[in-house]
């Protein structure tokens, strides 16, 4: 059995299946004369060679890892530019992802982890983008004219180690030549992000390092969200004490969006202002200000940048809505879907859900293998459970479980994936399971607000008494999330299992002040009532129940969401005291 090092570069056709059902002739012809016209004479020009096509894919290797980046950038740019006289909708987009390894040779064919993988690391890129190893990157660092964004380790499937992974983010300008980092703004399926160097406005060189450190923070904690590309340092830190136009930093660093602000000490406390902008339009899409005592410098800038990040992602991709909202129904791609989708999700109606799940179904026919669109149909069969509104649960929670598992088979290092199947888990009552993925999850991206109050409430609901602080943290993070009336909700409803009902009507209130006519709210104020004595206004929150949801409060009859027995009974207990449910 023959090995050899190599450098493996693994290809593969975004949204093949889509394009193929649109038509099938013209799909193969166009694929056909890419590789022939494009992609084929530029492996050969750098020095490696195709070792076999796979349908849409294709695998190629070479003798230098620098040779294979600079071809799969030079295949990309190549790409873009035959899309231009394209209709969108017909484009062809690749994934590449490099890999440099020991793999086992059988005639022309080549098998191992090394060529497993650049598999998987294609399956990591953007649509239009390049992903490498750390092997690969820890080759060429320095020595190729572009930037790379550092992803951290990566769990990839049949791999036992995680795999240190990095996505090409921008290639600088040269002597006369458009930027191709220009080309790839154009590129990538989804905005990009910079964060620019905060001003240190202190008056105080020695304050300098706090005003980096708090960019480079934001940095790494946007990159875990992975709905957008985050610009990589190197890039970003170019334009430090330099006073520009936000649109033209936009057009060279290929980024729609840029992250910037300010830090300014006086005496004992400091004040942080930062704002997002759209770099096509100079807009201003959310900005705020935090005054903190300047006490423990590393608690205050973790403490900034969880509330930042946690804010920014939302207000992305409220950005994002507006954009796709105006483009024509028969332009809208997978991503326009998603973010349609969610739309839908935050009205809270069983139809909206319904129309949400439409959007969701319609991205993954599209592109079948994108990750968040299964977590968020995942999202719809969970709502269906949450409000009550489906005929079916077992079928609902197993329609749950099937999309969420899926959505972390395709991208496993994805907190969204993994807190929706740590939900999926908990309708299954497989508390374990969900505690271990719900960790995960948190574990993957600690900014994500709506993750850490999932595992909160899973932890509530087997006994943890972290489960309300962790709540209140989760809630205090991101105190505009879209969610936040469910968010409420479960916290009421473990101030009630922890018999303090005051609080409990407290939260339940402030929930419906968010959605007023949010069910599940209505129905723990009426058990915190009931707790209290309150009769009338137990049997009013009731009323309001079934009227925001006819029969939801029959249907709660044998509700029994604690793993302990005395739990479920004590919730029910509260309507009993006061002859609301026998």
């Amino acid at each position: 059995m023959e090995r050899r090092l190599t450098t493996v570069l693994a290809a593969d056709v975004v949204g093949y299946s889509r394009l193929m059902g649109q038509d099938e002739d013209a799909t193969l012809d166009a694929l056909k004369a890419l590789r022939k016209e494009l992609v084929t004479p530029l492996i050969q020009e750098h020095g490696g060679r195709t070792v076999k096509l796979m349908g849409d894919g294709l695998l190629a290797e070479f003798g230098s890892v620098a040779g294979a980046v600079k071809c799969a950038i030079a295949i990309q740019t190549g790409v873009q530019q035959r899309n231009q006289s394209v209709d969108p909708e017909r484009e062809i987009l690749l994934r590449i992802g490099i890999n440099p390894g020991d793999v086992i040779v059988e005639g022309r064919d080549i098998y191992g982890d090394g060529v497993n993988i650049a598999a998987r690391l294609e399956a990591m890129a953007p649509p239009g983008g390049i992903c490498i190893s750390g092997a690969a990157y820890d080759t060429v660092e320095g020595k190729l004219d572009c930037d790379f964004e550092d992803l951290g380790p990566q769990r990839v499937k049949n791999i036992a180690k995680p795999v240190r992974a990095y996505r090409v983010a921008a290639v600088q300008k040269e002597s006369g030549r458009p930027a191709e980092s220009e080309i790839f703004s154009a590129i990538l399926a989804r905005p990009a992000v910079a964060v620019l160097p905060f001003d240190n406005m202190s008056g105080d060189p020695d304050q300098e390092y706090f005003s980096d450190g708090l960019s480079e923070d934001l940095i790494t904690a946007l990159a875990h969200w992975r709905s957008f590309p985050v610009i990589a340092r190197n890039s970003s830190f170019a334009y430090k004490g330099k006073s520009m136009d936000v649109k033209q930093i936009g057009r060279e660093l290929g980024a729609r969006y840029i992250l910037e602000g300010s830090v300014r000490k006086s005496a004992a406390r400091v004040r942080i202002t930062a704002q997002l902008i759209d770099t096509t339009s100079a807009h201003h899409v959310w900005a705020e200000r935090y005054d903190r005592k300047f006490e423990d410098i590393f608690d205050l800038q973790d403490e900034i940048t969880k509330r930042i990040v946690a804010t920014v992602e939302p207000a992305l991709d409220k950005a994002e809505l507006r954009r796709s909202k105006a483009k024509p129904p028969d332009n809208l791609d997978a991503w326009d879907f998603c973010l349609r989708g969610r739309a839908y999700m935050h009205e809270w109606r069983p139809e909206a859900t319904a129309k949400a799940r439409d959007m969701f179904q319609r991205a993954i026919e599209l592109d079948p293998d994108y990750s968040e669109a299964h977590a968020d149909l995942a999202w719809t069969h969970s709502r269906d459970l949450l409000v009550e509104s489906t005929r079916d649960r077992k079928a609902s929670a197993a329609k749950m479980y099937e999309a969420a598992r899926r959505a972390v088979e395709l991208d496993d290092a994805s907190a969204l994936a993994r807190y929706r199947l740590s939900s999926a888990h908990i309708w299954r009552d497989e508390h374990d399971l969900a505690l271990a993925e719900g960790r995960r999850a948190v574990e993957l991206n600690p900014m994500h607000a709506v993750a850490r109050h999932a595992l909160a409430n899973k932890l509530d609901l087997v006994g943890d008494p972290q489960g309300i602080p962790m709540m209140i943290e989760a809630e205090q993070l991101n105190p505009r999330d879209p969610q936040r009336n469910m968010q409420l909700t479960f916290l009421a409803r473990a101030y009630v299992n922890a018999g303090d009902y005051e609080k409990a009507v407290q939260c339940a209130k402030e929930a419906l002040q968010v959605h007023p006519d949010f069910p599940n709210a209505y129905y723990i104020l009426a058990v915190a009532y009931g707790h209290l004595g309150e009769r009338e206004k137990a049997r009013a929150a009731l009323e309001e129940c079934d009227r925001a949801q006819p029969g939801f409060s029959e249907r709660r009859s044998g509700w029994a969401p604690y793993v302990d027995p005395a739990s479920n009974e004590h919730l029910h207990e509260g309507l009993r005291k006061v002859g609301l449910e026998s």
